[in-house]
């Protein structure tokens, strides 16, 4: 059942049962001022007729279908019609009508079923009636003011309550998504990869048809390491805010990558994240790419007031002195444009550290509201 759906039924349950208590409090207020009754007999018929109803409403509103327009007409219909047969029913000078606040459950029913419109329509009715009964002075002004506000209120809150219930339902069914994708990664890093990056290392050392297979398992890898990277990336980014931690553990594989993170959810916005965790994986290829496919590496996630931190580690010979130079100036790019690059878009700073203990890349972003003043 959809939330809205749900929702709009419990308030409607919750129609009945103030329909209920507001007939009791009538029929008490019409005994004890059973004085004020010109015509007790018609006063009865309203109150039998307010209590048939109650029950009919009650019976109809209680199933989707049956709340058409014709039945929330006749809830509304009734309820002015109790409140214009009043002067005829009490006595002359009487101010007070015989269905008094029941009908505030016709108004309360329009707010659930058309919203804010259908409250502030259903109270103009009801204040039209109830100022066409008696003469109008100031003191009237009270309750038409309070039909009229508080019937469009009580529509809005309705509409709000259900849209809220929508967004829920829909947040609830993405979470779900991602906690399966996340899953099924992680079943693929461990399974399906490393026997892929197995045989393309053994393929390489058969020679023959099997560096031929090696090669053809190291292009699956490669396009399937692409899949997962980009389903991650669409999980990223489907928020305004994501856990950037939550993000960077889909990266850590078994004996490979290892992925700390702080006890707290560290919330960035998602574009921001989105970068920060492909800096992060691009640093990852590098160590594949340069120490091995099966190389260890580190991944550590800092957050502090202002920024964010990452550092990635690996303990491979490190990079020689000027080969990033060398790179960039022959338009091998991938260094500067998948890492610096895109951590610089982010207002950030992407360092390296590199020597025959291995190399650290940490990159640094600063958290919104906040400067990099304190990042140095």
């Amino acid at each position: 059942m959809p939330a809205a759906v749900a929702v709009k039924d419990r308030l409607f349950l919750a129609v009945a049962v103030l329909r209920v208590v507001l007939l009791g409090n009538a029929v008490l207020l019409n005994i004890w001022h059973a004085e004020e009754l010109q015509r007790p007999a018609a006063g009865v018929a309203c109150l039998v007729l307010m209590t048939a109803w109650t029950g009919i409403a009650t019976w109809a509103y209680a199933e989707p279908r049956r709340r058409t327009f014709r039945l929330l007409a006749a809830d509304l219909g009734i309820a002015m019609g109790l409140l214009l047969v009043s002067p005829l029913v009490k006595d002359d000078g009487v101010t007070s009508s015989v269905p008094g606040f029941w009908v505030i459950a016709a108004l309360a029913a329009w707010a659930i079923q058309y919203r804010a419109a259908g409250g502030l329509a259903a109270g103009a009715l009801l204040a039209g009636a109830d100022l066409a009964r008696q003469e109008v002075d100031a003191s009237d002004y009270g309750n038409t003011f309070l039909l009229l506000v508080g019937g469009a209120i009580l529509g809005f809150m309705c509409q709000s309550l259900q849209e809220m219930a929508t967004e829920r339902d829909v947040a609830e069914r993405a979470a779900a998504v991602a906690a399966e994708r996340a899953r099924l990664a992680r079943a693929v890093h461990d399974g399906v990869l490393q026997v892929l990056a197995l045989v393309q290392r053994r393929g390489r050392e058969l020679g023959g048809d099997g560096a031929e297979l090696g090669r053809l398992a190291g292009e699956q890898e490669h396009a399937l390491r692409a899949l997962i990277r980009e389903q991650d990336e669409v999980s990223v980014a489907g928020g305004d805010t994501v856990d950037v931690g939550a993000a960077l553990t889909r990266l850590e594989r078994r004996d490979q990558v290892t992925v700390s993170t702080p006890g707290v959810p560290v919330e960035l916005p998602a574009a921001t994240a989105l970068e920060l965790v492909a800096a992060t994986s691009a640093c990852l290829d590098n160590v594949r790419t340069h120490v091995g496919t099966d190389a260890p590496a580190w991944v550590l996630l800092q957050a502090f007031p202002d920024r964010v931190e990452v550092s990635v580690r690996d303990d491979g010979p490190g990079i020689p002195a000027g080969r990033l130079d060398e790179a960039a100036a022959q338009g091998r790019l991938g260094v500067a444009e998948s890492i610096r690059g895109r951590i610089a878009d982010l207002g950030g700073t992407a360092d390296l550290v590199s020597g025959d203990f291995g190399t650290e890349w940490e990159l640094v972003v600063p958290r919104p509201g906040a400067g990099l003043g304190s990042a140095s």
